[in-house]
């Protein structure tokens, strides 16, 4: 038996029954032909890489299936050719390797990781918050006497006899030179 895979897109401006019908049509078409189908993915409506017949979208569906020979194939895509609703279509022929991905895929083992959730096996109580600390009034009067204290002495100090003396040394050293 070999193995094949078709992927092809339909029109989405069909309706809803009207693009199932297009899939069975072909899914038929398989059957009646002794092909054993494997799996059929309706992949639903996606975006298109661009636009092809001024569509934007499609949907996508992909069917497996196994032939004793490969006569089938020319059968199908010229059906899959001349049918209108068809956007776009590919056929391939799946080695063992590629067979067994697509079982470990339907199967779950390869694709999405799920999201595991951690079972709660006890449950612990919550912590109250932590007190807030607040400063004492006496060291509140502390740090406010050493601030008045600081500005005190600023305001002692003569700001502008400073200011004269390195004005006077700046223009003393001028002239030196």
């Amino acid at each position: 038996m070999r193995n094949y895979e078709v992927t092809f897109i339909v029109d989405p401006v069909l309706s809803g029954d009207e693009i199932k019908s297009t899939a069975q049509t072909y899914l038929d078409m398989l059957a009646h032909e002794g092909c054993s189908i494997v799996h059929t993915d309706e992949m639903g409506l996606r975006q298109l890489a661009y636009p092809i017949n001024k569509r934007s979208s499609g949907v996508y569906f992909c069917i497996e299936f196994q032939s004793e020979q490969g006569n089938i194939i020319d059968k199908l895509e010229l059906a899959l050719r001349r049918d209108e609703r068809i956007i776009r279509f590919l056929t391939v022929a799946l080695d063992k390797f590629a067979v067994k991905y697509n079982a470990d895929q339907r199967e779950g083992k390869i694709g999405a990781a799920k999201k595991r959730i951690k079972p709660i096996t006890t449950l612990e109580p919550i912590a109250p918050p932590a007190p807030v600390v607040q400063e004492a009034p006496a060291e509140k009067a502390n740090v406010e006497a050493n601030a008045d204290q600081v500005v005190e002495t600023v305001a002692a100090e003569p700001a502008q006899e400073n200011v004269e003396q390195t004005v006077t040394q700046e223009s003393t050293e001028s002239t030196e030179q």
